[in-house]
Formats: structure tokens, sequence, C-alpha cells
């Protein structure tokens, strides 16, 4: 059953997956390797990506030699990732409800899903229906609070004295956890993975004003619905105030580096051999979880 959240999502990314990509894909695609490593993805393995986007995942997936399947509610994202990601099978679905047998996968990805979905712990247990026993889930969020980056655009629609829309809804508070590595890894083990951990990551994403501006101000996910939702007089009063606050991470040569924090948490469902699917361990790649 979908939410009033889930609805408002829907809208949010409808038509977006151009601008994304450009912008926002870029950033999310840093968290790709440290997924697929701790789902111990690699050549042979049947691999789900859970909100493809603009296909990142599936990409680095399948360039591991994995048998990748991916699915996105956006017919924009998957097409984008079906023409990107042609070795892929790509599909039209959403969470909580997938159109796979129980167990079809050997290890089940979501890069920023969770943020995306009205019910967290319903679509947990989805992924967990789809992974046989003894595969891996593996899932990204942003962290909370946020990172002095990922708090740019929001700082900028505060300055501007503009307030989200009644008609974004957020998440419903029986619905919500904590954006936290207790908070996360519990949420897994509330799904009944084991061996569940979870992992902060840190990095930063290096862009210009003028790119970081460009998904907000076409209307892409909900900070850009916010930015241009009380007309073209407050987009322009939210983008100076933009351009003030971003010279603070904006270096000499005019580079916008972006601090941002994230969680990665990890699972495997109960049963079966659970070294099946090999794989690194978590934390393998690049030798640990900080990219600075």
């Amino acid at each position: 059953m979908r939410t009033p959240f889930d609805d408002s999502e829907r809208r949010v990314w409808a038509g977006s997956a151009a601008a994304y990509e450009a912008g926002f894909g870029r950033l999310c695609a840093h968290t790709v390797p440290w997924l697929l490593d701790a789902a111990g993805v690699r050549e042979g393995t049947r691999a789900l990506d859970v909100g493809t986007g603009a296909g990142s995942v599936a990409a680095a997936a399948g360039a591991r030699g994995a048998r990748v399947t991916a699915v996105d509610a956006e017919p924009d994202m998957a097409r984008r990732t079906r023409d990107a990601v042609p070795d892929a099978r790509v599909q039209i679905a959403a969470l909580p409800q997938l159109p796979f047998r129980d167990g079809r996968f050997d290890a089940t990805l979501g890069n920023f899903v969770l943020n995306h979905v009205g019910r967290p712990r319903a679509a947990l247990a989805e992924l967990r229906r789809v992974t046989r026993p003894g595969g891996r889930i593996a899932v990204t969020i942003w962290a909370a609070p946020p990172a002095p980056g990922q708090a740019l655009l929001g700082r900028a629609v505060r300055a501007a004295g503009v307030q989200r829309p009644t008609h974004l809804p957020a998440l419903a508070p029986e619905d919500d956890f904590p954006r936290t590595a207790d908070g996360l890894t519990g949420l897994l083990r509330g799904a009944g993975l084991v061996r569940a951990g979870c992992r902060p990551l840190a990095w930063d994403h290096r862009t210009t004003p003028e790119e970081w501006w460009h998904c907000p101000a076409a209307g892409v996910a909900t900070i850009g619905r916010i930015v241009t939702s009380r007309g073209p007089a407050a987009t322009e009063r939210i983008r100076r105030h933009f351009t003030a606050l971003a010279a603070e991470l904006t270096d000499s040569d005019g580079t916008l580096v972006l601090p941002h924090a994230a969680l990665l948490a990890y699972g495997e469902v109960p049963g079966g051999d659970t070294e099946a699917g090999g794989g690194a361990p978590p934390g393998a790649h690049r030798g640990g979880y900080e990219a600075r």
C-alpha cells in the first residue's frame, strides 16, 4: 500500500533523470564501490539494483561480471539505465512490492533508496524476500545530522525564508527511524538479517556552484521542489543566498568542495551457505571507508 510520502516521491522524481544524472547522480555514485563490496558482488553474482536512478550501481556491478537486474519506480530513470547498461535487465518497479520470486538474487543493493520510500521496514522486508538464504543485502542512506556539503542547499532555503510546501509530506513518524549507525543497523536486524553492521562513509564531492545549483533550479528531488515552489522571485532569492554560502566551500580555483556523510549498512539472509557469493569483506574497497 502506497503512502502519501510515496505518492509525493513519484511526483518529485517524474521526468528528472537527465538533470539528476548531471548533478545529484554524480554525488550518489561515490558510494557505489563500497556498496558492492559490502554485498559481495563479483563475477556471476545475481545482483538486484533497487532504485537504479542513473544506473551507476548497475553499471559497476556489471563491470565486475555480475548478472544484473535493475528496477526503478520512475520510467525516465529506467529508460536511462536501460540505455546506459544494455546488459542489465531493467524493469519499472517500486518498493515494497517487487515482481520477483522469493530468493531470486544473491545480492540486493539499495543506494540511497530507503530515503525515498514511505515504509522503510516493509521495503527491507521485501529486499529480504527476494534475496536467497545466505545472500547479502547492502543499503546506503544519508546520515543525520547532515554534513556541511549536504546542508548547503537547505541553509540557502532557510536564509531566504522559504518553507517546505504542505503538498510535500514528510515521512510519517511511525515509519521513520534514527538516521544513525545504530538506527540503520536496528532496521536491518528488525527485518531478520543476520551479521548486520553499519559503517559511516565520508567524502568530498567536487563540483562547481553552477553545476550544484542546476539540480534544485530544475526542480529535482524534494529540495528542488522546495526551491521552485514559491515562484521565480523566491527561487532567485534562494539562489543569491546559495551563492553567498557556497563561497565558504569554494576553493581558489572555483571548485565547490562539498563534504558529505552517509551510512552503509549490510546483512545476510539467514540460512544457506553464508559464504556463497564470495566477494570482498565490507571495507575492502580503497582500504577503508573514508575518501577525502
